[in-house]
């Protein structure tokens, strides 16, 4: 299957990677950021990591099972905790992204996680947090020692990620590949990745694979390593096929785009006839993991059944990707680029996250609600 998959499939981008030399001096850490839309049990690892590193846990929240009123629970648990209620991206003062307004309405995505990734980003700048690591909550860290050490080659890098152990975090259609025997790595991904908050700092487009696209710089990578371990909980990548359906179009973006700069090249080289010929190669790729299933020794019947399903539901929504989407999808990210770096260089400073929220709030809109949990002393 590997060799088979070869020719349409990176399985892996970590020659992307670059490896830091001499010792690693540890720097401290000064905010971890969790997106969540879920109970106050699944933050408890973050709070006593922020404990650990004597930094603040900035928990940005929505949906029923969370946010101000439910996570009060995190008192009193040595770390300072900062709560706020995201009532979505058109309630703040945050530039409105091209990236999101290009896509037909099948194509929108109804998670949250990058819009209250790219609230962190501004609040941190405000703050003057520097050093900020984003932290997905069913991700553990076995060692806080390896965010400082992550934190350390930030004078070197733009960005630190760190080796994902145990489950591996990948797309549908990446996990099924494995599953029938292909060689499939798990990339630096925005749910355990440490991070600058400088005026040239990137932003997350609302699509799937987001952190990759945050991790570009122009038409090439961002400085990038890799350090520490992390755990992603498991999780059924097969449970729904509207998952796969989802992900496909930002799955095909960066893929595509980390193909050509796994062979040297540039953003700039994907032209009409390279995404035609990357869609082609896409649907070919996919088609052969179809064919594989059924003889995928490890896997019983009920899953193939799933995989199977999810994957058919990945081709119907790649059929509906053309290469004049993918052209208008990367114009419209350059363009949010400019407009980014814009914004996020004229953002006044603040003392306080109320103040900041604040300053954010868009006209005729009320601040988001916010708490606050002290620390408290051992």
């Amino acid at each position: 299957m590997s060799t088979i998959a070869a020719a349409e499939h990176h399985g892996s981008h970590r020659d992307l990677l670059l490896t830091s030399t001499g010792p690693v001096a540890r720097s401290a850490v000064d905010a971890i950021v969790v997106p969540t839309v879920r109970r106050h049990r699944h933050l408890l690892h973050a709070v006593r990591l922020s404990h650990a590193l004597h930094c603040p846990l900035l928990v940005l929240c929505s949906g029923p099972y969370t946010g101000t009123r439910r996570l009060r629970p995190l008192a009193g648990l040595g770390a300072e905790v900062v709560v706020v209620d995201f009532p979505g991206v058109h309630a703040f003062r945050i530039p409105r992204l091209e990236t999101s307004a290009v896509l037909p309405p099948r194509f929108r995505r109804r998670a949250d996680t990058a819009a209250k990734r790219n609230l962190a980003l501004v609040l941190a700048r405000m703050l003057s947090w520097e050093r900020v690591v984003f932290l997905d909550d069913d991700i553990e860290v076995e060692d806080p020692d390896d965010l400082r050490r992550a934190a350390g080659l930030l004078g070197s890098f733009s960005a630190v990620g760190l080796h994902l152990a145990g489950f591996p975090d990948n797309s549908v259609v990446c996990h099924a590949y494995r599953a029938v025997g292909g060689a499939q790595d798990s990339f630096v991904g925005g749910g355990a990745l440490v991070v600058e908050t400088g005026p040239e700092a990137g932003f997350f487009p609302d699509i799937y694979n987001e952190d990759w696209f945050y991790l570009l710089d122009g038409e090439r990578l961002r400085a990038l390593s890799v350090t520490g371990t992390v755990r992603q909980a498991p999780y059924d990548p097969f449970r729904t096929p509207e998952r796969a359906r989802s992900e496909e179009l930002g799955d095909v973006l960066a893929e595509g785009v980390f193909w050509l700069l796994d062979e040297g090249r540039t953003i700039d080289d994907a032209h009409y006839e390279y995404w035609s010929d990357f869609l082609t190669r896409r649907r070919r790729f996919i088609l052969e993991v179809l064919h594989r299933i059924p003889e995928a020794s490890q896997v019983n019947m009920a899953d193939k059944a799933r995989m199977t399903e999810a994957l058919r539901a990945s081709l119907g929504r790649l059929a509906l990707i053309t290469p004049g989407l993918c052209l208008a999808y990367m114009d419209a990210w350059r363009a949010d680029r400019k407009s980014w770096g814009d914004f996020v260089r004229l953002l006044p400073p603040a003392v306080t996250a109320e103040e900041a929220l604040l300053r954010l709030t868009a006209p005729g809109q009320k601040p988001p609600s916010m708490l606050r949990l002290p620390p408290t002393t051992d």
